[in-house]
């Protein structure tokens, strides 16, 4: 009886076990992602700012200057109002900044009205804020819906 239980278990079929993944489903499932994500970013319109929404906003001065962060990181700059002038785009910060200035000295009383996409970072708005402070401006807010 001891021999046939012994010979049992070293006679019949050992089961090696797998220690290597099978990586063809997860090559599935990420070029299904990747196929999913390079279409949806083309169904937005890059130019249109989805700007946050405010219970109770007020309504924006008859005369400000307008800086809009788009959510690509685009940044334009231009003049709201009766003395309206076309908005320039800025290829950074820093020439945002001179045309800023620019507009400032021209128009000193005009606050400035930032308007960021919902989706951009808030780095990027507290650092235009900063940089309208350091100029002088004091009336600095943001634009919402």
């Amino acid at each position: 009886m001891g021999s046939s239980f012994s010979s049992g278990m070293r006679g019949g079929r050992t089961r090696k076990l797998k220690s290597e993944i099978n990586v063809v489903p997860y090559i599935d499932v990420m070029l299904v992602l990747l196929i999913i994500f390079m279409v949806m970013p083309s169904a937005n319109d890059p130019s249109v700012v989805d700007l946050p929404r405010a219970e109770k906003s007020t309504k924006p001065p008859s005369d400000y200057v307008q800086i809009v962060l788009k959510p690509n990181g685009a940044l334009s700059i231009g003049v709201k109002g009766k003395d309206e002038d076309a908005p320039e785009t800025a290829p950074n910060r820093d020439a945002l900044v001179r045309k800023l200035r620019t507009i400032h000295n021209d128009h000193p009383d005009y606050p400035v009205l930032i308007a960021g996409d919902k989706d951009s970072k808030y780095d990027d708005v507290i650092q235009l804020i900063s940089e309208a402070k350091k100029l002088g401006i004091t009336r600095v807010g943001l634009s919402t819906k």
